[in-house]
């Protein structure tokens, strides 16, 4: 709203010019996101603690020796994915070019995942839910709808289509036809899972979700800008820039809550959260074809869920595990690791990841 209020000033004094650049807003984004996270936290915290809304750390649900490691947790309030979404939407709706198709994509399936997180955090603290939340197939349900629907608004646009692009190869695209519909979804579908599956110490989720958004930030930029695009050889996407400001609310918005989230947390973003902010660096890896990339710069992400899936299917395929625990984090804090060494080490190796994405952008 700002931008579309003060931009047409620009004629009256010069000044108002400087909203029409992409960098200044997405600094201002940023920071807006951030102080509003970061301030708003304890207000939102006490009002979650007033609704006796707060984690639950069952016995069952894991070994004893974890159990021991996280029973100091029962009771921290949960559900700040809505402090989050609230900082992002409204830096978003202050900043951003409201006229933007792809701001409105990837801000709607962040609001949508987010929704199918809520709901799933409701049920687990309801007496109804009795602490299950939703079954598998209803919350892959709901991610699966929105999935298919950015895809197919996606595989419809002439500036995106359906090729995928192959990083580090020169001119090497593979055009996947409609079957880009369910890749796209297959891609925000694995990135929102794999956030989730990672959200379990204290700021590593968030911590490596920022990481990662303030690096697609950049890459929206370079995607968007005709002459960058064309020196480092990427598939340009016009008006894709404008989601610089989307990503860098989201890495504003995550340092904020990052504030009240580190170790030892206030509180926990739950599924709320950790659903939507994947979906949402999912959303923008596939409208700026950097979808492969994602492996990447979110390494962290991967190797948790791919942990995941190793674990399970070897149990069921040999009736043995292969981690001690999984998702991996909880695999190294049972090998003895504490458990702000896990995260610091782990957030290491984000920004190394992501630096590395950066850095290798011109080898093709």
């Amino acid at each position: 709203m700002i931008y579309h209020f003060l931009y047409p000033l620009r004629e009256l004094f010069f000044g108002f010019n400087v909203v029409r650049y992409i960098t200044f807003r997405a600094g201002a984004a940023s920071v807006t996101a951030f102080l509003l996270s970061a301030l708003l936290g304890p207000i939102v915290i006490r009002w979650l603690k007033a609704l006796k809304i707060g984690e639950s750390v069952r016995r069952g649900e894991g070994c004893d020796i974890l159990f021991e490691h996280h029973k100091h947790k029962d009771g921290t309030p949960t559900m700040g994915g809505l402090l989050i979404l609230s900082a992002i939407l409204i830096s978003i709706l202050l900043w951003a070019d409201l006229s933007n198709r792809y701001v409105w994509i990837a801000l709607l399936s962040t609001l949508w995942l987010g929704a199918v997180g809520f709901i799933d955090d409701y049920l687990k603290l309801s007496k109804r839910g009795k602490g299950r939340g939703m079954t598998a197939m209803v919350k892959l349900g709901g991610q699966l709808i929105l999935g298919l629907a950015v895809g197919y608004l996606l595989f419809t646009d002439p500036n995106i289509g359906d090729r995928l692009d192959v990083p580090f190869l020169k001119n090497m695209g593979v055009h996947l036809g409609a079957a880009y519909i369910l890749f796209a979804a297959v891609v925000i579908m694995g990135s929102s899972n794999a956030v989730n599956l990672t959200d379990g110490l204290d700021g590593l989720a968030i911590g490596c979700t920022a990481i990662v958004a303030i690096t697609y930030s950049g890459l929206s930029y370079l995607s968007g800008h005709s002459q960058f695009s064309q020196y480092l050889q990427l598939i340009y996407i016009p008006q894709a820039g404008e989601l610089t400001v989307f990503c860098a609310a989201v890495f504003g918005a995550g340092l904020g809550f990052l504030w009240h989230n580190c170790h030892p947390a206030d509180v926990f973003m739950g599924d709320t959260g950790a659903l939507a902010l994947g979906g949402a660096l999912g959303t923008v890896a596939v409208i700026i074809k950097k979808e492969l990339l994602l492996l990447l710069v979110g390494g962290i992400f991967v190797a948790e869920a791919v942990s995941v899936i190793i674990q399970v299917g070897s149990f069921k395929l040999r009736k043995k595990r292969v981690f001690l625990m999984a998702p991996l984090h909880h695999h190294f804090q049972l090998k003895g690791w504490a458990e702000s060494k896990v995260i610091f080490r782990f957030l290491i190796i984000a920004i190394i990841l992501a630096l590395l994405s950066l850095t290798t952008l011109k080898l093709r």
